[in-house]
């Protein structure tokens, strides 16, 4: 498969590395080489399968409606601009391509998102809830993408908004920890990730999925059937 990676930073250029451990073609263009999507040309994009994205919430949806435009198929990793969530799918539908977003593609997130979904019912049973995440200092949004699926999460399920507190410091991959606690107790529910290799790795598999598809997909809906 030819994958064309938007993005040089720590994630993306991991990234590329696992794709062509995984036997994939891999071309890179960094932000000099994509200033306001002008890298994403019909010549540029001609061989490619699928578009993978790890850039900034200031560049990425330029990059997404430059390669629906050109009906190209896109992972995106960036985070930071879900609240044009609406709109890119109208985009992705109606240009009829394919993409796949997620606010973290580590296997190990989207099963803590499912074990939180499973324990906020505590809410009912006098607990108080609060999510507290921690990122390296280059990490352009605060709170973190992950941060604000598990507030979704507890909000589709119990009706409450849990406070996010957001704590940059040092080269910290990701800490994610929710508690809910109560006079008598306290339930944590923690995921720390070791390395950005997790995050690589879900995104290559899930550009290796997104091949040949359309549609919009969340990866939290698509994972176990890779």
């Amino acid at each position: 498969m030819n994958l064309l990676l938007l993005g040089r930073g720590k994630t993306g250029s991991l990234v590329a590395e696992v794709a062509r451990e995984r036997g994939h073609a891999v071309r890179v263009l960094g932000a000099a080489d994509n200033a306001d999507g002008q890298g994403l040309t019909p010549s540029a994009l001609a061989e490619i399968d699928v578009v993978v994205d790890f850039t900034t919430p200031e560049s990425v949806l330029t990059n997404i409606e430059r390669c629906a435009e050109l009906k190209k198929n896109m992972v995106v990793g960036t985070t930071g601009w879900y609240g044009e969530l609406p709109r890119v799918r109208q985009l992705v539908e109606r240009r009829g391509i394919g993409l796949l977003y997620a606010t973290n593609f580590s296997v190990g997130v989207n099963l803590f998102f499912e074990i939180l979904r499973a324990a906020s019912p505590a809410l009912r049973h006098g607990y108080r809830g609060s999510i507290l995440e921690r990122h390296h200092l280059q990490k352009k949004d605060a709170p973190s993408g992950t941060a604000v699926a598990l507030q979704r999460i507890v909000k589709q399920a119990e009706g409450s908004e849990l406070p996010i507190q957001s704590v940059r410091e040092g080269d910290v991959v990701g800490v994610h920890r929710v508690e809910f606690d109560s006079p008598s107790d306290t339930i944590t529910l923690a995921h720390e990730a070791k390395s950005r290799r997790g995050f690589a790795e879900g995104a290559v598999r899930g550009a290796e999925w997104l091949r040949g598809r359309r549609g919009f997909y969340d990866f939290k809906d698509v994972w176990r059937e890779m």
